[in-house]
């Protein structure tokens, strides 16, 4: 198989398998969500062990990370974020809010593109434009269909795209960056783990052998999707990715709709339309510049990049990158490219379940 038809199979299971985890939660639902997501944290550590192992990647790299707090900090921030973002899906999920889920999942890239603007002074194109006021809109619609604002669709949305944004700051790839991030919160988590034991209010030996092993593998159902998405997004373009990452919400939805019966009343009809109308404005303009890019850099002499494969290495997310030493990261320094800025240092692009 062509490694770009390897790559699209890979980026569509990993968000096939981020979608069904909406399915997976509830199946804990005799834990409360935080201790659900204390064994998320304590048992994503093993399982990206197990990542590092079976990729080869070795620890070499990990004492420099400790020693930095430059490197560490921006590390640590972005696992108190998605941290938020994990209780918040898990709640969601385990309390059949799993249409504020999908809500989160669909609007995230919008709000992606907000902060884009306030923090990196990233200017909008004008179809860009439109999506975000027509993502605007849609939420000002949900609040009335929810009878209250949708803070937890907003909860979620708002944590993954500030993860996203510090994770520009983090000079570590994916896998390494979401194994140090679940090193940070791994003895806080096993703190509480050990208390809920202690006071009889935990759940992992008192239910049943089943209920063990799904707290287990809740870890796996992290890291999984996660290696597999690592993969696809350095063999496939930016805008296949961007397409691609829309299957996950559309099956949150199908399962708050018509497994857990969630209603649908009109107007939550109308605030979803209007979503996927402000994300098919935004895909449509994620091609164009995809395209517009791909025949610059096409031109002769011209030495933009190696085309939209590395676009995805530097823009696609954390899980693209590759620190020092990589061919990514040699291939930039011999076309003169620089890298992503960390915090307080100079310019250095750097190359989330």
């Amino acid at each position: 198989m062509p490694e770009s038809k390897r790559g699209v199979v890979l980026g569509a299971t990993a968000f096939l398998l981020w979608g069904v985890a909406a399915l997976y939660w509830p199946l804990l639902s005799s834990s409360e969500p935080s201790e659900i997501l204390a064994h998320r944290m304590v048992w994503a550590l093993l399982a990206m062990c197990v990542v590092i192992l079976v990729t080869r990647r070795g620890w070499s790299w990990f004492p420099s990370v400790l020693r930095s707090p430059r490197r560490l900090l921006p590390v640590a921030a972005a696992a108190v974020l998605i941290s938020v973002n994990w209780w918040g899906f898990i709640y969601a999920v385990s309390t059949e809010q799993t249409l504020q889920a999908s809500l989160a999942y669909f609007i995230n890239p919008l709000m992606s593109v907000c902060l884009g603007v306030l923090l990196f002074s990233e200017r909008l194109r004008a179809l860009q434009w439109v999506a975000v006021g027509l993502g605007v809109l849609a939420v000002a619609v949900m609040t009335v269909a929810y009878g209250v604002t949708p803070w937890l669709a907003l909860l979620m949305a708002a944590t993954f795209a500030a993860y996203g944004a510090v994770k520009k700051y983090v000079d570590l790839d994916g896998v390494r960056s979401l194994t140090v991030e679940t090193m940070v919160m791994f003895l806080p988590a096993l703190g509480f783990v050990v208390h809920l034991e202690a006071t009889g209010a935990g759940t992992v030996f008192s239910v049943s052998p089943g209920h063990t092993v799904l707290l287990v593998g809740s870890g796996f159902v992290t890291a999984l999707p996660l290696l597999l998405f690592g993969v696809a997004a350095r063999q496939v373009p930016l805008s296949v990715i961007g397409i691609l990452q829309y299957i996950a919400p559309v099956i949150m939805f199908f399962v708050g709709w018509l497994v857990q019966g969630e209603e649908m009343p009109p107007a939550r009809w109308l605030g979803f339309a209007l979503v996927w109308l402000a994300l098919c404005a935004f895909v449509v303009d994620q091609v164009r510049d995809a395209r517009s890019r791909s025949r610059a850099s096409a031109r002769p002499g011209d030495q933009v990049g190696a085309g939209i494969g590395t676009e995805v290495a530097e823009q696609s997310g954390e899980e693209a990158g590759e620190d020092d030493g990589t061919p990514d990261e040699q291939r930039r320094r011999e076309l003169g490219q620089p890298g992503r800025p960390l915090p307080g240092g100079p310019a250095r692009p750097e190359s989330a379940e």
